[in-house]
């Protein structure tokens, strides 16, 4: 770096004109200048004015860290100028190290998965209706639960705990309340809801997830023979009873329009008043999925006064829902029902389980009973969870011939609720166990 002495006599014989606004320098002389005033800075030499022999140092000079020259005619105030502190190294370093550093922020636990939540209970929770014979209907004498519906329920605890009475049920209904069968699934009230219901695209993207069909229904009417109605044009005028916020209340509204055929709507909350409302006269007909108006027509007080249309006005699949975004707990759940499927599908039930367990060459059945293959481990359940269901609760037929069967007050006719290689317009098939 130059001598700043060595400058001086060059400064001092600098024309009193040289030393002018900044904007009318050229860009060498701003440059020394710019040099001049690092130097003093670095060297603590004293200021410029004494320097250049007591002349005063023009304000603008100071701006020399502006790129851009500030245009002719205006005038940049002068800044008002002090001393700067000189921060050591050593006191910058120590100025960064006590500086508050933020906590991390604490995870957010993952929510625990419905199958080890129910593990670590020791029980399943199983929502399903407690007064639909064939379906779900608790028996307050006997203090029983029994039908389809609960069957499923059981096989679930079956699976998950070799134990199908591990299992507590919860009656919830389709009305508004507490006991709304949708709620209970979507604040964990309960584990899986096995209680006649559909499967929609609206539903399944309101935090519902639902498993395989168990039960291929369709929506229809009932009502009373003597009034002689015979086809759906003969309900035009009619007052309908139906189910506020069901799939019934919707197909109905939606089918009717189509055809054009009007009607009086009796809107009500849930069963326990829809029923008893069509039963007291206050509608010509009721409506919702013909398997449910086959149950509760055993329930009116004159059960053979009734009649059940053949005409159709919906494909209602039915079957069990959870909560969304469990992908363990949808696979444990379709999985079971798949293995009840499955199990018709190869003629094993309850009867012949336990022989075929220790007396089968094919593959497939030992893949289905746990023989080969660690399925089961791979769903976190033990390997035998379908024997377990067959031999405690049955295939797909048992439970069906139990509950609806021609042997039971329903005596309702299978349909297309038959697996797919016994004919007879079956649509119920299982994935394959390999």
């Amino acid at each position: 770096m130059p001598n700043i002495l060595d400058m001086l006599p060059y400064m001092q014989q600098m024309p009193q004109e040289e030393l002018r606004p900044m904007h009318t320098l050229s860009s060498a002389r701003i440059a020394v200048l710019a040099l001049i005033s690092l130097t003093l800075a670095l060297t603590g030499c004293g200021d410029l004015g004494g320097l250049l022999g007591g002349q005063p140092t023009p304000a603008p000079i100071i701006l020399i860290a502006t790129a851009t020259p500030v245009p002719p005619g205006q005038t940049t105030p002068a800044p008002d100028i002090g001393p700067s502190p000189t921060v050591a190294p050593s006191d910058t370093l120590a100025a960064t190290s006590v500086l508050p550093t933020a906590e991390p922020p604490t995870p957010t636990p993952a929510p625990q998965k419905i199958l080890a939540r129910v593990k670590e209970r020791g029980y399943l929770i199983c929502g399903t209706n407690a007064d639909l014979p064939g379906f779900g209907f608790y028996d307050n004498v006997r203090q029983t639960w029994s039908g389809f519906d609960v069957d499923f329920c059981r096989a679930v605890a079956a699976a998950i705990f070799g134990d199908a009475t591990k299992v507590e049920f919860v009656a919830l209904g389709t009305g508004p309340g507490p006991n709304n069968r949708f709620d209970a699934v979507r604040e964990g009230r309960v584990d899986v809801l096995f209680r006649n219901t559909t499967w929609t695209l609206g539903r399944n993207i309101s935090g519902l997830a639902f498993g395989p069909t168990t039960f291929h229904d369709g929506q229809t009417f009932m009502v009373r023979a003597r009034d002689r109605i015979t086809r759906l044009d003969d309900l035009a005028g009619r007052v309908i009873c139906v189910a506020r916020g069901t799939t019934s209340e919707q197909n109905l509204n939606d089918d009717f329009a189509a055809r054009g055929i009007q009607f009086t709507a009796r809107v009500l909350n849930g069963e326990d008043e829809l029923y008893p409302a069509y039963d007291e006269g206050e509608c010509d007909a009721v409506t919702s999925d013909s398997s449910q108006l086959a149950a509760k027509r055993q329930q009116l007080k004159n059960p053979a006064d009734h009649i059940i249309l053949g005409d159709r006005i919906s494909r209602e699949p039915l079957g069990p829902v959870i909560a969304r975004d469990d992908n363990q707990w949808l696979d444990v759940i379709s999985w079971t029902v798949f293995a009840t499927i499955y199990a018709e599908e190869l003629r094993v039930d309850q009867r012949n389980v336990d022989r075929l367990l220790t007396n089968t060459a094919d593959p497939r059945i030992k893949r289905l009973l746990g023989l080969e293959g660690n399925f089961g481990e791979g769903l976190g359940l033990p390997n035998d969870f379908a024997y377990q269901i067959i031999r405690q609760v049955g295939n797909y037929g048992d439970i069906y011939n139990r509950n609806l069967g021609p042997n039971t007050v329903i005596n309702l006719d299978r349909g297309p609720n038959k697996v797919w290689n016994l004919g007879a317009g079956g649509v119920l098939a299982s994935p394959p166990f390999r």
